[in-house]
């Protein structure tokens, strides 16, 4: 993981905003645009995502533990930014580094994953909003086939699975509201353009 974030990860997202920005100056703005728009409504995504699972991460302290089954579904974060600063998976507590880098991971994800769904569809005020649905479960589904859980010492239950592929469904919704809603949308820079 190391590896992948210093190597992959960080060169191919240089690379997108390159991309992007050069074909916002340069070209027909369709790439910034569909980077902009990805990147957006994936974060939006990651936060209707993790807000869907707190009742679980948080069953015990708010007292609804005998509605809601307590679950530990934020565990992998801290571990995400241990994997990429090369400590020890497993650790009696997490530095703060350690955390925001890995909760930093996690909605980078989001954002990506916001970014390839564009890729996908096109343009966002042309497809329906259920496709992001069928993205993020299918993602969620491919997951659960990898060896993720096991790396991770997560038992794949019934319980499980049906809040996982639950939250992914939301990630769905709240990915292909915010296309829907940020589509007809014009992406401006930060920056002045010259032609």
């Amino acid at each position: 993981m190391r590896f992948f974030t210093a190597c992959i990860f960080l060169p191919a997202m240089v690379a997108l905003g390159v991309l992007a920005g050069w074909d916002r100056v340069r070209g027909e703005g369709q790439v910034w645009r569909a980077v902009c728009i990805g990147l957006v409504a994936g974060l939006v995504a990651a936060v209707a995502y993790d807000v869907f699972r707190l009742p679980f991460v948080f069953a015990k302290e708010w007292g609804i533990a005998g509605v809601v089954p307590p679950m530990k579904l934020f565990k992998v974060f801290p571990r995400f930014g241990a994997m990429i600063l090369g400590q020890p998976l497993e650790q009696t507590e997490y530095s703060l580094a350690t955390q925001i880098i890995g909760w930093a991971y996690h909605f980078s994800n989001g954002a990506a994953f916001g970014v390839m769904y564009l890729a996908l569809i096109g343009d966002g005020r042309r497809r329906h909003w259920l496709w992001a649905v069928l993205f993020a479960v299918g993602l969620e589904l491919g997951m659960l086939f990898t060896p993720y859980t096991s790396v991770f010492n997560i038992s794949v239950t019934p319980r499980f699975v049906i809040v996982t592929v639950a939250a992914h469904a939301i990630f769905g919704v709240g990915l292909g509201w915010a296309v829907r809603w940020l589509s007809p949308m014009e992406c401006k820079p930060w920056f002045k353009t010259v032609r």
